[in-house]
Protein backbone atom coordinates (compact mmCIF):
# COMPACT_ATOMS: atom_id res chain seq x y z
CA UNK A 1 0.00 0.00 0.00
CA UNK A 2 1.56 3.82 -0.78
CA UNK A 3 -0.08 6.51 -0.03
CA UNK A 4 1.28 10.03 1.14
CA UNK A 5 0.70 10.70 5.17
CA UNK A 6 1.66 13.05 7.48
CA UNK A 7 3.10 11.11 10.80
CA UNK A 8 1.59 12.82 13.71
CA UNK A 9 5.14 12.85 15.34
CA UNK A 10 7.01 13.47 12.15
CA UNK A 11 7.46 17.13 10.37
CA UNK A 12 7.55 16.18 6.90
CA UNK A 13 5.57 14.69 4.36
CA UNK A 14 6.70 11.21 3.39
CA UNK A 15 5.86 8.18 0.69
CA UNK A 16 5.70 5.41 2.75
CA UNK A 17 5.02 1.73 1.94
CA UNK A 18 3.33 -0.54 4.67
CA UNK A 19 4.48 -3.83 5.40
CA UNK A 20 2.42 -6.30 7.76
CA UNK A 21 3.55 -8.72 9.66
CA UNK A 22 3.24 -11.49 12.06
CA UNK A 23 4.86 -13.58 14.80
CA UNK A 24 4.23 -15.77 17.68
CA UNK A 25 4.17 -12.48 20.31
CA UNK A 26 2.82 -10.14 18.13
CA UNK A 27 1.24 -8.48 15.03
CA UNK A 28 1.51 -5.26 13.86
CA UNK A 29 2.91 -2.68 10.71
CA UNK A 30 6.37 -1.99 10.02
CA UNK A 31 7.38 1.32 7.91
CA UNK A 32 9.35 1.92 5.32
CA UNK A 33 10.07 5.26 3.97
CA UNK A 34 11.09 6.07 0.34
CA UNK A 35 10.56 8.11 -1.98
CA UNK A 36 10.38 11.04 0.78
CA UNK A 37 11.19 14.78 0.48
CA UNK A 38 13.79 14.80 3.45
CA UNK A 39 17.30 14.96 2.91
CA UNK A 40 18.45 11.22 3.59
CA UNK A 41 21.48 10.57 5.73
CA UNK A 42 24.45 8.36 5.18
CA UNK A 43 22.49 5.79 7.29
CA UNK A 44 19.01 5.98 5.75
CA UNK A 45 21.47 5.56 2.49
CA UNK A 46 22.96 1.97 3.95
CA UNK A 47 19.82 1.13 5.14
CA UNK A 48 18.04 1.90 1.89
CA UNK A 49 21.04 0.11 -0.23
CA UNK A 50 20.53 -2.83 2.50
CA UNK A 51 17.04 -2.99 1.60
CA UNK A 52 16.63 -2.86 5.44
CA UNK A 53 13.22 -1.69 6.94
CA UNK A 54 12.99 0.92 8.77
CA UNK A 55 11.49 3.71 9.67
CA UNK A 56 12.15 7.68 10.53
CA UNK A 57 11.02 9.93 13.41
CA UNK A 58 12.15 13.39 13.21
CA UNK A 59 11.65 16.16 15.72
CA UNK A 60 12.71 19.78 16.04
CA UNK A 61 15.22 21.21 17.95
CA UNK A 62 17.71 24.04 18.16
CA UNK A 63 20.94 22.14 18.36
CA UNK A 64 21.77 19.06 20.42
CA UNK A 65 19.50 17.73 22.82
CA UNK A 66 20.03 15.19 25.31
CA UNK A 67 18.45 11.68 24.60
CA UNK A 68 15.78 11.50 27.40
CA UNK A 69 14.40 14.38 25.64
CA UNK A 70 14.43 13.06 21.94
CA UNK A 71 12.42 10.45 23.82
CA UNK A 72 9.75 12.48 25.37
CA UNK A 73 9.95 14.21 22.18
CA UNK A 74 8.76 11.57 20.04
CA UNK A 75 6.49 10.22 22.80
CA UNK A 76 8.34 7.04 23.37
CA UNK A 77 9.63 4.65 26.03
CA UNK A 78 13.19 5.93 27.53
CA UNK A 79 13.91 2.31 27.35
CA UNK A 80 13.55 1.91 24.06
CA UNK A 81 15.23 5.18 22.30
CA UNK A 82 19.26 4.41 22.43
CA UNK A 83 22.21 6.78 21.89
CA UNK A 84 25.91 6.09 20.56
CA UNK A 85 28.60 6.02 22.73
CA UNK A 86 32.48 5.88 21.00
CA UNK A 87 35.22 5.16 22.78
CA UNK A 88 38.71 4.35 23.07
CA UNK A 89 40.23 1.36 24.22
CA UNK A 90 44.12 0.77 25.82
CA UNK A 91 45.32 -0.72 22.24
CA UNK A 92 44.15 2.80 20.78
CA UNK A 93 41.64 1.49 18.65
CA UNK A 94 37.68 2.50 19.01
CA UNK A 95 34.62 0.83 19.71
CA UNK A 96 31.14 1.87 19.65
CA UNK A 97 28.17 1.29 22.32
CA UNK A 98 24.81 1.48 21.57
CA UNK A 99 22.84 1.99 24.94
CA UNK A 100 19.75 3.23 26.14
CA UNK A 101 19.38 7.52 26.50
CA UNK A 102 18.46 6.88 30.28
CA UNK A 103 21.13 4.55 31.22
CA UNK A 104 24.92 5.14 32.14
CA UNK A 105 27.81 2.93 30.32
CA UNK A 106 29.82 0.92 32.49
CA UNK A 107 33.67 1.27 31.09
CA UNK A 108 34.45 -1.99 33.26
CA UNK A 109 31.82 -3.89 31.16
CA UNK A 110 32.54 -2.00 27.88
CA UNK A 111 35.97 -2.93 27.90
CA UNK A 112 35.20 -6.89 28.43
CA UNK A 113 32.76 -6.94 25.46
CA UNK A 114 35.69 -4.93 23.06
CA UNK A 115 38.16 -7.38 24.82
CA UNK A 116 40.21 -4.71 25.91
CA UNK A 117 41.52 -4.16 29.73
CA UNK A 118 39.78 -0.75 29.71
CA UNK A 119 38.24 2.15 27.93
CA UNK A 120 37.40 5.34 27.78
CA UNK A 121 35.28 7.64 26.07
CA UNK A 122 36.30 9.69 23.60
CA UNK A 123 36.50 13.49 23.83
CA UNK A 124 33.52 15.71 22.09
CA UNK A 125 35.93 17.74 19.97
CA UNK A 126 37.15 14.16 18.09
CA UNK A 127 33.84 12.99 17.07
CA UNK A 128 33.47 14.12 13.74
CA UNK A 129 37.28 13.27 13.32
CA UNK A 130 36.78 9.78 14.05
CA UNK A 131 33.07 9.40 13.22
CA UNK A 132 32.10 11.42 10.31
CA UNK A 133 29.24 12.64 12.41
CA UNK A 134 28.52 15.49 15.42
CA UNK A 135 27.49 15.51 18.87
CA UNK A 136 23.49 14.50 19.07
CA UNK A 137 23.54 12.95 15.65
CA UNK A 138 26.20 10.22 15.69
CA UNK A 139 24.32 7.03 14.30
CA UNK A 140 25.62 3.32 14.60
CA UNK A 141 25.33 2.99 10.67
CA UNK A 142 27.59 4.69 8.37
CA UNK A 143 30.70 5.91 10.25
CA UNK A 144 33.96 6.33 8.50
CA UNK A 145 34.80 2.94 9.14
CA UNK A 146 32.98 0.26 10.76
CA UNK A 147 34.11 0.13 14.04
CA UNK A 148 33.56 -3.07 16.58
CA UNK A 149 30.27 -2.40 17.68
CA UNK A 150 27.88 -3.67 20.94
CA UNK A 151 24.38 -2.96 21.48
CA UNK A 152 22.99 -3.57 24.92
CA UNK A 153 21.00 -6.67 25.49
CA UNK A 154 18.08 -4.83 26.73
CA UNK A 155 17.75 -3.84 22.65
CA UNK A 156 16.91 -7.58 22.44
CA UNK A 157 13.78 -7.12 24.38
CA UNK A 158 12.03 -5.12 21.90
CA UNK A 159 10.63 -5.60 18.50
CA UNK A 160 12.36 -2.16 16.79
CA UNK A 161 14.88 0.10 18.76
CA UNK A 162 15.11 4.46 17.46
CA UNK A 163 18.34 5.56 17.51
CA UNK A 164 19.94 8.42 15.67
CA UNK A 165 19.26 8.82 12.15
CA UNK A 166 23.15 10.44 11.42
CA UNK A 167 21.55 13.74 12.07
CA UNK A 168 20.23 16.05 14.97
CA UNK A 169 16.16 15.88 14.74
CA UNK A 170 16.51 12.63 12.90
CA UNK A 171 15.85 9.16 14.23
CA UNK A 172 15.51 5.31 12.84
CA UNK A 173 13.67 2.90 14.47
CA UNK A 174 14.25 -1.08 13.08
CA UNK A 175 14.41 -4.46 14.82
CA UNK A 176 17.65 -4.72 16.67
CA UNK A 177 18.69 -8.24 15.57
CA UNK A 178 18.62 -6.32 11.82
CA UNK A 179 20.88 -3.57 13.27
CA UNK A 180 23.07 -6.21 14.73
CA UNK A 181 23.27 -7.59 11.50
CA UNK A 182 23.78 -4.68 9.39
CA UNK A 183 26.71 -3.32 11.25
CA UNK A 184 27.95 -6.77 12.94
CA UNK A 185 27.26 -5.56 16.35
CA UNK A 186 26.94 -8.17 19.49
CA UNK A 187 25.15 -8.01 22.34
CA UNK A 188 26.24 -7.59 25.85
CA UNK A 189 25.09 -6.09 28.56
CA UNK A 190 26.76 -2.57 28.80
CA UNK A 191 25.25 -0.67 31.50
CA UNK A 192 25.55 0.13 35.22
Amino acid sequence: MKSYQRCGRCLYKMKIKVYNFTNKESSGVVVKMSGSKIQKTNAMRILDSAKAEYSIHSYECNGAIDGISVAEKLGQNVDKVFKTLVTRGRSGEHYVFVIPVARELDLKKAAAAAGEKFVEMIHVKDINNITGYIRGGCSPIGMKKLFKTAIDSTAKGFETIIFSGGRIGMQIEMSPAALAGLIDADFADLTL
